[in-house]
């Protein structure tokens, strides 16, 4: 919650607390319970941040679609990475892959300490359209903290068959195109936002170990929710897996908005 109190107040909006209150059989008690937790926590939102609008919600139903249907309607979504009652201990067991896999718009876990420590927001870059959303995210987040974006690209070399002769001289070129196609987006990105200092980095290695390195040095790591190449088809696969689960600093999966029919 202080994550996302400090996010609303760096970037003008509003606070919605919402506690999902499932339906377990415990009456009048439960209800209370739920009621109670509820108000306390819009009690330290408002504690920590006077002039932040903050507004409560207490619903009810299943975890996951109670939190997907705030996302609709919601900026972003922020969940902790371990929680208690319907958040049923690890927020990144079903509930955190579930909202993140299927939220409209962005969802950030916040893991570690929720305060700004190093000056920077890490974005993961593959050449897709969705990390193309998350780039834009995290320009806003740096926007608003006012600090640098850097934009990491991780090409995995593929391994050479030994009976393929010249497939390395082949596997470096197109090494060599990718890295040079990955500056060439830095450099777009920085033209679109030149308010907006966007440092680019280049390498070859597995993209989740790349960006777990980098989230050791930075108060945001944003990812796309699908991806390209390294990044592989969702980032809830094996890189948001990795992410999710090792990040030491929070962590934003990007899926682009549901366009109205």
């Amino acid at each position: 919650m202080q994550w996302a109190a400090a996010d609303a107040r760096r970037r003008g909006l509003g606070l919605r607390i919402v506690h999902v209150c499932e339906h377990g059989g415990f009456g009048d008690e439960g209800t209370k319970y739920c009621s109670g937790t509820l108000a306390a926590a819009a009690d330290r939102a408002r504690a920590s941040s006077p002039d932040l609008e903050v507004s409560t919600g207490m619903l009810a139903g299943n975890v996951i679609d109670a939190l997907i249907g705030e996302s609709r309607s919601a900026d972003s979504v922020v969940l902790g990475s371990r929680g208690l009652g319907g958040f049923t201990r690890l927020l990144l067991g079903s509930v955190g892959r579930g909202v993140a896999g299927h939220a409209d718009g962005p969802v950030v876990i916040v893991r570690g300490s929720s305060r700004p420590a190093h000056g920077r927001v890490v974005v993961g870059d593959d050449g897709s359209d969705c990390s193309a959303v998350a780039v834009t995210y995290a320009v806003e987040q740096a926007r608003a903290r006012q600090v640098p974006v850097h934009v990491l690209y991780s090409w995995q070399m593929p391994i050479a068959p030994p009976y393929a002769a010249g497939y390395n001289a082949l596997l470096e070129s197109a090494c060599e195109e990718e890295l040079r196609a990955a500056a060439r987006r830095v450099e777009a990105w920085r033209a679109q936002h030149p308010d907006c200092e966007i440092v680019g980095e280049q390498r070859t290695g597995h993209p989740s170990e790349a960006l777990i390195e980098a989230g050791q040095t930075a108060d945001l790591v944003v990812v796309g929710s699908r991806g390209l190449g390294g990044f592989a088809s969702a980032v809830l696969g094996s890189v948001s897996h990795a992410l999710l689960y090792h990040a030491v600093c929070p962590t934003a999966v990007v899926r682009p908005r549901k366009r109205s029919a």
